[in-house]
C-alpha cells in the first residue's frame, strides 16, 4: 500500500458518527473499526457506502472517552470483504484537538517500547 500520510499512523479503538454535510437530513450513524488516525486523517472500515469527496461530521471518541468534534473528506475508497475500506483527512481540525491525537500517539509508541 502506498503511504500518503504525512503524519504518523495511530490504531485507535473509536466510533465515528458520520453526518453528511452537504445533504440536509442525511444523518447515518455507520458502524465502523478505526484503523489508523494520525493528527492529519483517519482510515476506517465500514459497510456503509459513502462517496468520494464529500464532506462528513463526525464525532471521534478518543481513547480517554473525549469526543473530537470533525469533519473528514473522504480520499480514499477500497472495496474489501465486508464492505469498504475509507481513507479520509480532517477538514478545519482545530489545534487542541489535533494535539490530543498526538499526545495519544507518543503514549502508545512510550508503551510498546
Amino acid at each position: 500500500m502506498d503511504e500518503r500520510r504525512r503524519s504518523l499512523r495511530t490504531e485507535l479503538e473509536a466510533e465515528l458518527v458520520m453526518k453528511r454535510l452537504d445533504q440536509p437530513g442525511f444523518d447515518s450513524k455507520a458502524g465502523i473499526q478505526v484503523t489508523d488516525v494520525s493528527k492529519t486523517g483517519v482510515g476506517f472500515l465500514c459497510s456503509e457506502s459513502l462517496e468520494m469527496g464529500a464532506v462528513y461530521e463526525a464525532n471521534l471518541t478518543v481513547w480517554t472517552k473525549e469526543v473530537i468534534h470533525a469533519f473528514i473528506q473522504i480520499t480514499r475508497i477500497e472495496r474489501v470483504k465486508d464492505g469498504f475500506r475509507y481513507g479520509g483527512f480532517f477538514v478545519g481540525m482545530n489545534e487542541l484537538d489535533a494535539y490530543r491525537i498526538a499526545v495519544y500517539q507518543t503514549v502508545e509508541e512510550y508503551k510498546q517500547d
